[in-house]
């Protein structure tokens, strides 16, 4: 009898879009179009069904693995800084909210026994769980192992152990590429080969600006649009920012630069999942912030989040996927960072200093952001434009080689 045909190969996007969180959501999206007309199935550490805020339905990569019967997968870990994120910091972001605190109590016994406690808690006994080996899992016969566009740039500044299991599981690789020179730079010192590639979310106005536009004709959207008819600045940042001395200052430098252009603000979440973006402290703001025009954007939609950013006048935020959308629209656009931040150049800045022009600010702390914003407004829109042309351009032509190996 001839031999039973293999079965062909199943192609895995495998990430952090088992939260909310702006970024991770939309790598899925950008990826499933670029690799049309392939199929693709989506997997996490936790199985979530984020479809209802424009994302996808996720299933946890055990499961997925145990359900593929031995079939081999491809699997293609989608963007994001996945390089640097541990056991214990992924299981609180994927905790319900009456969890957390019982999470982040957990901390001490994730150091005593971090492979244990990672298998116990997010089902992969790996201090880097977003990080896959070929041998993940005893049941998942991975047959390609693809990181496209991943970030790491702080990962010199984590614990030695996580950092080697790390650099181990790339060596394994079959394909990989970052997203900054920052991450690059680090793998290169470790002998480890990397091609450099945009952000996929670069992609986002040229794959997607008419599903985008319609959302801007939505409720939410127009709700923004009837109260502001002047414009706004669409203003993000996450809980770290949350505190009573930083609101104070970030009201005073955001109120001062909207109101010399006539700017309203408005609001929004770039995340809603545990240590990303907090209500309380955006209405707290709010209460500091007299005589300009304000409101706090309440949808989660990811698309929404996109056409809030796109018709925005600038985009000033802790996000750096709010910065990539506003720079795939040509957007003006500023990062707000923590002091200490600016001493060791965080993920915004080094992805900003990889794709963007000089001139254009990368970051700003609290106390700078109401020159920043000034600046930032004056940019050339040409030098704009040309940059989103750009890195989409760029974009296209590293995502080939990928192409080729995940199907």
């Amino acid at each position: 009898m001839p031999p039973h045909p293999r079965a062909p190969a199943r192609t895995v996007l495998f990430g952090a879009f088992d939260r909310h969180n702006f970024g991770d959501l939309l790598f899925p999206h950008v990826l499933e179009r670029m690799l049309a007309p392939r199929a693709v199935c989506h997997a996490g550490l936790a199985t979530r069904d984020l479809r209802a805020c424009g994302g996808h339905a996720v299933r946890a990569f055990g499961a997925l693995a145990a359900c593929a019967r031995g079939v081999a997968l491809n699997v293609v870990h989608v963007g994001g800084e996945l390089l640097t994120c541990d056991a214990w910091e992924a299981a609180v972001m994927l905790a319900a909210p009456h969890r957390v605190q019982a999470l982040i109590a957990q901390q001490q016994p994730w150091k005593d026994d971090p492979l244990g406690w990672a298998q116990a808690h997010v089902g992969l006994s790996a201090r880097a769980p977003y990080v896959l080996s070929k041998t993940a899992l005893a049941q998942a016969r991975i047959e390609t192992l693809c990181f496209h566009a991943v970030g790491g740039a702080g990962l010199d500044r984590r614990d030695a152990p996580l950092r080697d299991e790390v650099l181990e599981k790339l060596r394994m690789a079959d394909h990989l590429s970052v997203r900054d020179r920052q991450t690059l730079a680090q793998l290169h010192a470790q002998g480890i080969d990397a091609q450099l590639v945009p952000d996929p979310v670069v992609m986002v106005a040229e794959l997607f600006g008419a599903r985008i536009r319609q959302r801007a004709a939505q409720d939410a959207m127009q709700a923004v649009t009837r109260a502001l008819p002047q414009g706004y600045a669409a203003i993000q940042f996450d809980a770290s920012f949350g505190d009573d001395a930083t609101l104070d200052v970030l009201a005073r430098e955001i109120a001062r630069a909207v109101r010399t252009r006539g700017l309203g603000i408005v609001l929004f979440r770039a995340g809603a999942a545990p240590w990303h973006d907090d209500l309380d402290a955006y209405r707290r703001l709010g209460a500091r912030i007299e005589g300009t025009p304000f409101m706090i954007f309440a949808s989660l939609d990811v698309w929404d989040i996109c056409a809030l950013i796109a018709h925005s006048r600038i985009f000033c935020g802790s996000s750096l996927h709010g910065r990539i959308v506003a720079m795939a629209f040509a957007k003006p656009r500023i990062n707000i960072v923590h002091a200490q931040e600016a001493m060791q150049p965080p993920k915004q800045a080094a992805f900003a200093a990889t794709w963007e022009a000089a001139e254009i600010t990368a970051t700003a702390t609290v106390d700078e952001i109401a020159e920043a914003i000034d600046t930032a407004l004056d940019a050339d829109t040409a030098l704009l434009r040309h940059t989103a042309d750009d890195l989409a351009r760029r974009y296209r032509a590293a995502f080939e080689p990928l192409y080729a190996l995940a199907g």
